[in-house]
């Protein structure tokens, strides 16, 4: 069968496209803006393309890469299969401590920050309900890694590691999150690709930063923060639906601790 990761340069794109070809499933890699795009068969697709970091300053590509191009590929309809990744900052707006996948979205059009939220929900709705029950959408936490170049604070923070055991990191303790690692995310992906609806892809487990600062400094790491910031923590989003499908994302204060004890060995 025919597949295609689109993103596949990104963070989730890359490691997931990996993965599939160590399984022989050669997928296909379109690079941006490649014309046969809409027009050739593209089998199971793994919409990985979109924007994080930088989505503020570049609001115009953010609903491009989020919608306009989603749409345009559910319009040609060359496609068996497609998994869609979205984001589990859509509950912020909820205020709520905990949430699932049926939690109701809310989300203030007026805020300028909001571009990433809304587009990333447009994109849910056009793969939920304009893919004739061919689409899943999945809702991605706080995804990290110690490759370098991995995005995000953890990924940065774990980075870092090797190069010294005295560690000075512009955040707060009190930040928290929810963390899964790259290849859970992977092998997510993989295991709901036949399925509809919405997974959260969390391990569902709200972890501050002092709570991974302690597994660091339980190894002979120093770690200070240059903040105290102690914003509301986000959601707790429930992991429970894919764990209804055997997949588990590994505790991040496990995951750390074993990277950690490997630099030590």
């Amino acid at each position: 069968m025919t597949v295609t990761v689109l993103g596949a340069q990104g963070f989730v794109g890359r490691r997931l496209a990996a993965r599939l070809a160590a399984a022989g499933e050669a997928p296909w890699t379109p690079a941006r803006g490649d014309p046969t795009l809409l027009t050739r068969d593209l089998g199971t697709v793994y919409y990985c393309a979109g924007l994080t970091a930088d989505y503020d300053r570049r609001p115009f590509d953010t609903v491009e890469a989020h919608a306009s191009l989603l749409n345009e590929i559910l319009r040609a309809g060359h496609f068996e299969r497609i998994v869609y990744c979205s984001s589990t900052r859509l509950y912020d707006g909820a205020h709520q401590p905990e949430v699932d996948e049926a939690t109701p979205l809310v989300f203030d059009p007026a805020d300028p920050r909001r571009v990433y939220d809304l587009s990333k929900a447009l994109g849910e709705n056009l793969t939920l309900t304009r893919t004739g029950g061919r689409g899943v959408v999945a809702r991605l936490a706080n995804v990290y890694d110690w490759m370098q170049g991995s995005p995000g604070f953890l990924s940065e923070w774990l980075a870092q590691a090797p190069q010294s055991r005295d560690l000075t990191l512009e955040s707060s303790p009190h930040i928290r999150r929810d963390y899964i690692h790259l290849d859970d995310t992977v092998d997510a992906l993989v295991a709901i690709a036949d399925r509809s609806g919405i997974y959260n892809l969390a391990s569902g487990e709200i972890v501050s930063n002092a709570q991974i600062a302690q597994v660091f400094q339980e190894l002979g790491w120093s770690v200070r923060f240059t903040s105290e910031a102690d914003p509301p923590p986000p959601p707790n989003a429930s992991a429970a639906r894919l764990a209804e499908l055997g997949v588990r994302a590994r505790p991040v204060k496990d995951v750390v601790r074993a990277y950690l004890e490997g630099l030590k060995a």
